[in-house]
């Protein structure tokens, strides 16, 4: 993996070069809203300061969606019970399927 090093600070981190681009794991996801959220919050407490009363509606909107996907994000580990609420369509998580490797 190839490192881009660039200045931090609490809303930012190295960049990781990897193969797979199509993959969006959790941890992803979790990182790239956390780095959301921060903007966000940015946004709406700039807004708030001097900003017309419908940006602020719209971002303060804005973060509660992003807000809400973190939560998503960060729930249990998707089960038989949860697969249709999480994708949106009814079946089984791929480990209960038959012929399904088994966790360790």
């Amino acid at each position: 993996m190839e490192r881009t090093d660039r200045p931090t600070d609490d809303s930012d981190r190295d960049k990781v070069d990897e193969d797979d681009h199509d993959l969006l794991t959790f941890g992803e996801a979790g990182e790239r809203l956390r780095l959301e959220i921060a903007a966000a919050t940015r946004e709406v407490q700039g807004l708030q300061q001097s900003g017309p009363i419908e940006a602020l509606e719209k971002a303060q909107a804005r973060l509660e969606a992003l807000r809400s996907a973190a939560a998503r994000n960060s729930a249990q580990p998707i089960n038989d019970a949860n697969f249709e609420k999480f994708f949106g369509y009814p079946g089984k998580a791929k480990r209960n399927l038959p012929g399904a490797p088994s966790a360790r």
